[in-house]
């Protein structure tokens, strides 16, 4: 079933979050008195008044309906998965907003953001209000936080050495590590790395997108670690 009616029965029934969430193009719903005509208002610190009263068009799925954006945060954060995504930004790289919003898709416990702290939000789909981010100066400061809380950080770059993607063992608590469009990973990146990794390629070209690379090895970890279709991390 599709359209309204479902996504009234869907509200309702205030389903666990999966994995995925198909919807028939239509993003959100009305103010409460049109959508559920008859049905008391819900009261609760998680329902936002201001999105009863107007509607709700945000771009979150339809658990998240009419709730303020801290319980969506404060849900999301009992079920996250234990691996992190960083970044590294000392060119100012366009592909930040992206790596973001995918790691919000596939939940990530944080997106760490090495180098400039300034960066453009717009390919984040407004993601980040839900995502934690963390800034480090430079690649040493990432590197000691990882190491003082004993997460090993796998670089993803297509380096003479690397291991395939396609059949390495990611860990399940670590950090991916993703350099700039262009010069890749930083050379100190590499040599404090527990291991790189690199990503198939069968074309001309000598490197693919960071927010498109960030993307593929996300979804390797959610493979190995989350394959049971319903998000959780074994």
């Amino acid at each position: 079933m599709s359209g309204p009616a479902a996504d009234r029965e869907v509200a309702t029934a205030d389903p666990a979050a999966g994995p995925t969430e198909w919807g028939d193009g239509l993003v959100g719903v009305g103010p409460w008195e049109l959508e559920r005509p008859g049905e008391p208002r819900p009261t609760g610190d998680r329902w936002d008044p201001d999105l009863l009263d107007s509607g709700d068009r945000r771009n979150v799925v339809d658990r998240y309906r009419y709730w303020r954006r801290e319980a969506i945060v404060a849900d999301l954060d009992t079920r996250r998965h234990p691996f992190h995504v960083a970044i590294e930004n000392f060119g100012h790289d366009a592909n930040i907003g992206t790596v973001v919003r995918t790691a919000n898709a596939f939940l990530a416990a944080e997106v760490h953001i090495v180098g400039r702290r300034r960066w453009n939000r717009r390919g984040a789909m407004v993601t980040d209000r839900y995502q934690h981010l963390r800034h480090h100066e430079d690649v040493a400061a990432l590197m000691d936080w990882a190491e003082s809380e004993g997460v090993p950080v796998v670089a993803v770059d297509n380096l003479p050495g690397a291991e395939p993607l396609e059949t390495a063992r990611l860990p399940r608590e670590c950090v991916l590590l993703f350099g700039q469009e262009g010069p890749g990973v930083s050379a100190d990146a590499r040599r404090r790395a527990a291991k790189t990794v690199s990503i198939a390629q069968f074309g001309s070209t000598r490197s693919i997108n960071a927010g498109v690379a960030a993307g593929i090895a996300m979804h390797a970890w959610v493979r190995e670690h989350a394959a049971n279709g319903r998000g959780d991390s074994y």
